[in-house]
């Protein structure tokens, strides 16, 4: 055989091996430049473990590709399966290749998909722990019910040291983002680190100096200001004052919103409240008991807590509501002023009534 024929035959052996080799990466290559076909941002939510068929299948149903083959290959490529696709929230933007959106669902070494995206999660005006849980429910993968038997198990109890009545005044009221994943004790955890954060050295500082003993009592405190007064904050700083003056002078509270906390739901909407309702035994009932209640009757802003904290330095030991609907109050420090004024009030309440 001639030189010429063994160059020309060693030639096409390795045309032929190049091809054998490099043909299915170019192919592989290819594949992976397909792109969505979305034609603006795209939220994708993986809630529950997936294969890659599986994966394929719900890219598919949510109109995000058109080449299922394409996608598989290229994902079996980079090893994708049920263990390292991570669960989340995911933005998808027009044109994305298939490459790309597939590295975005790989789980990373913080358990994360590299491309997921945060939710915001904001709970205000929160009356409870229940609340709390339907709105983080609501914007995570956690089940509401499975957040509350956490939060209300004596293991979480026991490592942050509240009781169950206390535990609402753990979370600040604010927008947190977090990923859509997220465990029940990562939520708590973070809620913890944020509560922290809010307890300075210097409110800490304060919280001495107003007399109370912990975070807890001062929040306890914040809330029974804000259900007493949620429209005009000027007021909030004036009300912690008068229930602090209460408080160190050894008188009950006898604050409304604390007996009505204790009827729950039954009694919203009710304008007229009655010696039948404030004779409830409840240990919330400011009118029964002496002191804080055992703990939040809501969860109030942190302004709020800082108002109380700023306490007002008045004299003051009786509010009334003002006879027209500012939603403001008279304030007094003798008896004998606030029953005059309860008087004018109950008789312009009366007159409402009788018109509505």
């Amino acid at each position: 055989m001639s030189r010429k024929k063994i160059i020309i035959i060693a030639v096409a052996a390795l045309v032929l091996v190049g091809g054998i080799v490099v043909f299915p990466k170019f192919n592989l290559y290819l594949k992976g430049r397909n792109t969505t076909t979305n034609a603006s941002k795209k939220e994708l939510y993986i809630k529950n473990e997936l294969n890659l068929e599986a994966l394929a299948s719900l890219l598919e149903k949510e109109g995000l590709i058109d080449n299922r083959e394409a996608l598989i290959a290229v994902g079996e490529y980079k090893g994708l399966n049920e263990k390292n696709i991570a669960l989340g929230k995911y933005v998808i933007e027009p044109g994305s290749s298939y490459r790309n959106l597939l590295n975005g669902f790989k789980k990373n070494a913080s358990g994360n998909g590299n491309a997921e995206a945060e939710v915001a999660i904001t709970f205000t005006n929160c009356k409870n722990l229940e609340d709390v849980a339907l709105i983080v429910s609501g914007k995570t993968n956690l089940n509401q019910t499975d957040l509350l038997n956490f939060i209300k198990s004596d293991a979480t109890l026991g490592k942050y040291g509240f009781t169950l009545e206390q535990f609402p005044a753990m979370f600040i009221p604010n927008t947190y983002n977090m990923y859509f994943d997220i465990t029940a004790e990562q939520f708590i955890n973070r809620m913890a680190d944020e509560f922290k954060k809010f307890w300075t050295a210097e409110r800490k500082s304060k919280l001495s100096a107003i007399g109370l003993k912990s975070q807890s009592e001062a929040v306890t405190l914040a809330s029974i200001v804000y259900a007493e007064q949620n429209k005009v904050e000027e007021e909030w700083p004036i009300i912690a004052g008068l229930y602090l003056n209460r408080i160190k002078q050894g008188i009950k509270l006898q604050s409304d919103p604390t007996f009505k906390y204790c009827w729950g739901d039954k009694l919203d909407g009710v304008q007229r409240l009655l010696n039948v309702h404030r004779d409830i035994d409840c240990p919330f009932n400011t009118y029964k008991i002496k002191g804080l209640p055992p703990g939040p009757i809501c969860i109030p802003p942190s302004e709020v807590v800082d108002a109380v904290l700023n306490r007002d330095n008045n004299n003051y030991i009786f509010m009334m509501a003002k006879p027209d609907y500012s939603g403001k109050h008279d304030f007094t420090v003798e008896y004998a002023d606030h029953e005059r004024l309860a008087a004018i009030y109950q008789k312009w309440l009366s007159n409402e009534l009788k018109q509505n």
